[in-house]
């Protein structure tokens, strides 16, 4: 299954008001009983390898700015999906992120309804309040357009697994 770039198809002003940067990315896949949370911790509960060796160097290069490195906060107990706080959730629509110094983010995660082959979309917006939320956006946008493809093959194999796993279970292995 491949991964296609896509014009966005969520209402930026309801989910992120401002937004300057939105984008979207796509891929088809054949799980039935996906929803919108379960496609959203395929892709974010566990990173590649390669992506979270460079969140860890963002961390470390972003900390000494006073930056948050996650969406947790110990004082405001949340609803989290790997660092992302969830700020809504439908059966077919999850959006997760938070608002920081330089820029506030959303990433939308949108299944459509099932039958046949369904599609899972992930839609990434942004705001950025000053000169480091943009120096910021600029020099991300490289490896997010590499990152975010790459969690979204995810949910493609979480769901091989789980009907590979049903399907040696049905035949008694």
């Amino acid at each position: 299954m491949n991964v296609r770039e896509i014009t966005p198809a969520v209402d930026a002003a309801t989910m992120l008001a401002g937004a300057q940067f939105a984008d979207a990315f796509q891929i088809e896949i054949r799980d039935h009983e996906l929803d919108a949370r379960r496609a959203a911790e395929r892709m974010m509960a566990r990173q590649p390898r390669w992506a979270e060796a460079l969140l860890s160097v963002r961390n470390l290069l972003v900390a000494p700015l006073g930056l948050k490195t996650s969406g947790a906060n110990p004082d405001v107990p949340r609803d989290m999906i790997g660092i992302f706080p969830v700020v809504s959730e439908t059966p077919d629509r999850l959006i997760a992120g938070f608002n920081d110094r330089h820029l506030d983010f959303r990433v939308v995660v949108d299944v459509t309804p099932p039958g046949g082959v369904r599609q899972v979309t992930a839609t990434t917006l942004v705001l950025t309040h000053n000169w480091l939320g943009r120096a910021y956006l600029k020099i991300i946008m490289p490896f997010h357009r590499l990152i975010v493809p790459a969690l979204l093959h995810q949910v493609v194999a979480g769901s091989l697994d789980r009907i590979s796993r049903s399907g040696a279970s049905k035949a008694g292995v």
